[in-house]
């Protein structure tokens, strides 16, 4: 049994997100909540947020005990890039990359 959470279109880099997903991959449900509640910058905000969704989920759907759930799967695919212009040198434009994310988690029980 497994609970799943995905946030679409974050707007954070996909480059900024992966090391953080590093962090939590294979930790018990509360040591990753704690790993990124202190991780300082947003990108372990929007991955903590995706991470209490997959619990919740777990907990009210599927109705698996909370303390066994551990981070089965966790990644960060890049989504959708917005792309923008400013002006450059000798009237040309220079290109700006505005990338954005889809955070997945995956939790599943452990047996004890």
């Amino acid at each position: 049994m497994e609970a799943k959470a995905v946030a679409k279109y974050v707007r954070i880099s996909p480059s900024k997100l992966k090391p953080i997903t590093d962090l939590v991959r294979g930790k018990s449900l509360s040591e990753a909540q704690a790993i990124l509640k202190f991780t300082p910058g947003s990108s372990a905000e929007a991955i903590l947020k995706v991470v209490k969704s997959a619990a919740a989920n777990a907990e009210n759907n599927h109705d698996m005990d909370t303390n066994k759930l551990y981070v089965a799967e966790i990644y960060a695919n890049q989504g959708p890039t917005m792309k923008r212009w400013r002006a450059g040198c000798k009237g040309g434009a220079a290109m700006i990359l505005k990338r954005s994310s889809h955070i997945g988690v995956t939790l599943k029980e452990r047996a004890k």
